[in-house]
């Protein structure tokens, strides 16, 4: 069987039953992950267990770093900073004995944001709870449970004793929540294919377009006076109030541009800008010193993020001059994080009516797409390698927010929906050994 040729009417009913059968093993599988904490710089331990999950499975694995040379030669690199983690990046190629299929790159994320204050969460915020139909914790969604579809996907068609008649290969990269340095080095290891899908939890819809994203740091410097005398001080924390007003001013500016890009133009306010992180002062009876906010904004993916950064920058000169302390003692401008751009996934591709077919297969409905206002590694693909980029996954709640969690039924049927796609796609032959 390769690809192109129409799959055995059966499949889904036996790839569904295989799904099903390994389905407890795929939710042990997920809540391993989500129960290994993996912030930014603390993937570790879950890449650890990935590479052995890999290779036990007889994927070919290669565990690598980041090369900093060749990221910051890249226009698609985001920015360094002193938080970049310094886990490893983690591959496992599937290697046919033809090759007669389509190549395909699967490809997920195991950094997570943080948990936020765990006292809101319902349970600890790695416990993997499953209740009420729903895996709950931080990575359960965004998107380690999407990472354990890809996993299952490929368990379920060596349960039918079947493998891909095609390379594939199966990535776990890192700074996915902060950079898009993880799956942008991946891209530049040479792990090319025809095809990727990543499994984001993306609703049982493909994901047809997303925003760039920018990070910066402003750092401002005030004069420290004791507050009896602050008239002769300068209050660092107060000129960072005013540049956040000033630039919620552009933000709204941006979005009144929204109609440049059909997708994101239906939305009421794509473009958000985000103040992240606020430091300063020292005392609450001293006039503060210092100040500074990390902040993020998107952009629409027809933008260039060279122009919108220019742009922040030329914005935050302005803002500066009309302060009349500010005017004296410039802020201080960092790039620290995303320096990324949008992209749009073309209609009409072989591999999205391949997806097409197997979603239809899967959930009794034609597979539907939708704009995400979200960073998403698919833009490296999509844009650096100019391959069908399939953003796909299962139906999840809360991301970045307090009780995240993901729908347990939801992943059953993604799985599947992804089992058939390779199928499809990659072709199958009778599964080695």
């Amino acid at each position: 069987m390769t690809a192109h040729t129409p799959l055995d009417p059966d499949l889904p009913t036996t790839l569904g039953a295989a799904v099903k059968a390994g389905f407890a093993a795929q939710i042990a599988l997920t809540q391993e992950l989500v129960r290994r904490p993996s912030q930014r710089g603390e993937e570790h331990a879950v890449q650890d267990f990935l590479q052995q999950e890999f290779a036990r499975r007889g994927l070919a694995v290669e565990r690598f770093a980041m090369d900093r040379t060749a990221l910051a030669a890249h226009p698609g690199s985001g920015r360094w900073s002193a938080e970049h983690s310094e886990a490893p990046i983690v591959v496992g190629t599937h290697n046919p004995r033809d090759g007669r299929g389509h190549s395909l790159l699967l490809q997920g994320h195991v950094d997570v944001v943080p948990t936020g204050p765990e006292h809101l969460w319902t349970d600890p915020p790695y416990a993997a709870v499953i209740r009420d139909g729903r895996m709950y914790g931080r990575g359960a969604g965004d998107m380690k449970s999407g990472l354990a579809c890809a996993i299952a996907a490929l368990d379920a068609l060596a349960a039918c004793g079947w493998q891909p008649a095609a390379t594939v290969y199966l990535a776990s990269v890192v700074e996915e929540e902060s950079t898009g340095n993880g799956a942008l080095m991946t891209h530049l290891r040479g792990y090319r294919a025809e095809a990727a899908l990543i499994p984001e939890p993306a609703g049982e819809s493909l994901v047809r377009a997303n925003t760039g994203v920018l990070w910066f740091r402003v750092e401002f410097q005030g004069i420290p006076k004791h507050v009896s005398d602050m008239g002769a001080g300068a209050n660092a924390i107060d000129a960072a109030i005013r540049t956040i007003a000033a630039l919620r001013e552009m933000e709204r500016e941006w979005n009144d541009r929204r109609g440049e890009h059909p997708l994101l133009g239906q939305m009421a306010k794509p473009i958000n800008l985000n103040v992240g992180r606020i430091e300063g002062g020292e005392w609450a009876s001293s006039v503060p010193a210092t100040a500074a906010v990390d902040f993020r904004i998107s952009i629409l993916p027809n933008w260039s993020v060279a122009d919108c950064a220019a742009e922040i920058e030329a914005r935050l000169a302005s803002i500066a001059a009309a302060d009349p302390y500010l005017s004296q003692n410039s802020p201080r401008l960092i790039w620290n994080g995303f320096f990324a751009d949008g992209y749009e996934q073309p209609e009409g591709t072989e591999a999205e009516a391949a997806l097409d077919r197997a979603h239809r297969a899967a959930m009794g409905r034609p597979l539907g797409s939708h704009a995400m206002p979200a960073y998403l590694d698919a833009r490296v693909n999509a844009l650096f390698e100019g391959i069908p980029t399939l953003c796909y996954g299962a139906k999840s709640y809360a991301s970045h927010g307090i009780d995240e969690c993901v729908d347990i039924d939801s992943l059953e049927r993604t799985t599947l929906a992804i089992a058939l796609f390779i199928a499809d796609w990659c072709g199958l032959e009778p599964a080695a050994g």
